[in-house]
């Protein structure tokens, strides 16, 4: 049984897993509120800023809607984001705990995520969320020059064969990939800069990433606009990164990716994002355990 609290008005159950683990102790922290239909928005802020986790999902049975159909809204401590990949993730876990694995479909700001849950012979469950279509764009040097800045990396330590682009498959974020593994384990930026620059850009993370060959990939997204420092596991980045391989052409799709991320904060996760032909939307998958205590 997953365990939860009580929020500032004794309403609200708050349930706290951990999504891209087998493991509570890894992974990416959310928050959820899996009936948040009375919770006004300064509820819901309130409950992610006592938490202090990057995101938590608020969940409402949508009105009209078909059974597994939800209107879903993600805050992280400081505001509200329009997509989080790691709590849907969680959210339909724990939905699929409570009601058994099936077929659900979250209303986002974004867009509309559909998401299957599914549970093996040793009762572990995973999901796999769809993105909103995605899109990647070219980024001007001068916005790559002040991002760098804000990293404290320079233009050399970049890989040349992976170049700076925005991507989206429900929130904006600009990928960043270095030269070398070294470079990215050495995550030590000015925290308001970045803040300021992607604020300025409507990012919600960086995506830092490195190419380990054979499909995998490791990543770091610093989350500034939320809040936080560094987010373990970025569902709505890895989304936006299968996007930007394949606009790149270096997948052949249909193609699988594994990202790891979380590495260097102790945090270790594991996300595997789903290539399609075409330009449709991305799909994302991984476990999520309940937090206790």
């Amino acid at each position: 049984m997953s365990l939860s609290t009580r929020d500032h008005r004794g309403a609200a159950v708050i349930l706290r897993y951990a999504a891209f683990t087998e493991s509570p102790v890894g992974g990416n922290p959310a928050g959820l509120v899996l009936d948040a239909s009375a919770l006004s928005d300064s509820d819901r802020l309130a409950i992610a800023r006592d938490l202090g986790y990057s995101e938590t999902a608020f969940l409402s049975r949508r009105h009209g809607g078909a059974d597994g159909e939800y209107d879903v809204r993600y805050f992280s401590p400081e505001a509200e984001v329009p997509f989080c990949g790691h709590a849907t993730i969680a959210a339909a876990v724990a939905l699929a705990e409570r009601d058994g694995p099936s077929k659900l479909v979250f209303h986002i700001l974004a867009g509309i995520v559909p998401v299957t849950t599914q549970q093996d012979t040793a009762g572990a469950v995973t999901a796999s969320l769809t993105s909103v279509p995605p899109s990647v764009a070219d980024v001007p040097p001068a916005d790559v020059e002040t991002a760098l800045a804000a990293l404290h990396w320079r233009r050399e330590e970049l890989d040349t064969s992976l170049p700076p682009k925005i991507a989206y498959a429900g929130a904006r974020h600009l990928i960043l990939a270095a030269a070398s593994r070294e470079r990215l384990a050495r995550l030590d930026y000015d925290f308001e800069a970045l803040k300021t620059f992607m604020l300025g850009q409507d990012l919600t993370t960086i995506d830092l990433v490195f190419a380990a060959g054979n499909g995998l990939y490791h990543a770091r997204n610093p989350f500034p606009v939320g809040g936080v420092y560094e987010d373990p596991a970025t569902g709505a980045a890895a989304a936006a990164f299968g996007a930007y391989l394949r606009e790149l052409g270096r997948v052949t799709p249909p193609a699988q990716v594994t990202i790891r991320q979380g590495d260097d904060m102790g945090r270790p996760s594991r996300i595997i994002v789903g290539i399609p032909p075409g330009d449709g939307p991305i799909t994302v998958t991984g476990g999520a355990v309940p937090i206790r205590g």
